[in-house]
């Protein structure tokens, strides 16, 4: 389905996060193929879903998602927006993320994945750090691009928009959710974790 024509929403989702939202999933992050670094200029994490649910749903539609993200970065290297990274053996963050849930007819995958892009400028990459990932919303369904430029164009306007939607008091009340710095709390296999791919 190609995009529609005309501006697009500026906040997605009610006031308050309604049904099956909110969704939590987790996992080590691992390195993945790049494109979305590479060739988008948007990095991102990815999570395959062969034999995993999205927090619970295997039937959650396609499409681009918002919510939280939180990283441990427990005897792992600390990216930072500067040329140097440190080891903390005790830290974690929790940042704003726009989630692709879908094929990605762009590139025509033939498995459906899911596609994380964290809302922070990291200097380096953080293998090996562990992510939890609080889904609140749906931003819109999943389109085929024309064009790579429509599709990058596409996905700056998603991140706006969940910088919007996320900015709304119910929302960032998730933000302080104890599931996205308990790291690994969850049972190993169960529902709300999975293995976590960057790019």
């Amino acid at each position: 389905m190609p995009p529609p024509s005309g501006p697009r929403d500026p906040i997605a989702g009610p006031e308050t996060p309604s049904a099956p939202f909110p969704l939590k999933l987790s996992g080590k992050i691992i390195k993945g193929f790049g494109r979305g670094s590479k060739e988008l200029g948007i990095p991102t994490a990815n999570i395959p879903l062969s034999g995993l649910s999205v927090g619970g749903h295997s039937d959650l539609d396609s499409g681009i998602y918002f919510g939280w993200a939180g990283l441990d970065f427990t005897s792992t290297p600390v990216p930072s927006t500067s040329n140097t990274t440190t080891t903390n053996s005790s830290t974690s963050n929790v940042y704003p993320m726009v989630m692709s849930l879908g094929y990605n007819p762009f590139y025509k995958n033939t498995v459906r994945s899911v596609e994380v892009h964290i809302m922070h400028d990291f200097a380096s990459d953080f293998y090996g750090a562990h992510m939890s990932l609080i889904i609140l919303g749906f931003i819109r369904p999943e389109y085929d691009y024309v064009s790579k430029e429509s599709l990058i164009e596409d996905i700056r306007t998603d991140i706006e928009v969940a910088r919007r939607s996320l900015a709304r008091e119910a929302y960032v009340a998730f933000k302080e959710d104890r599931s996205l710095v308990e790291f690994g709390q969850g049972q190993e296999g169960s529902e709300e974790n999975g293995k976590v791919i960057g790019s």
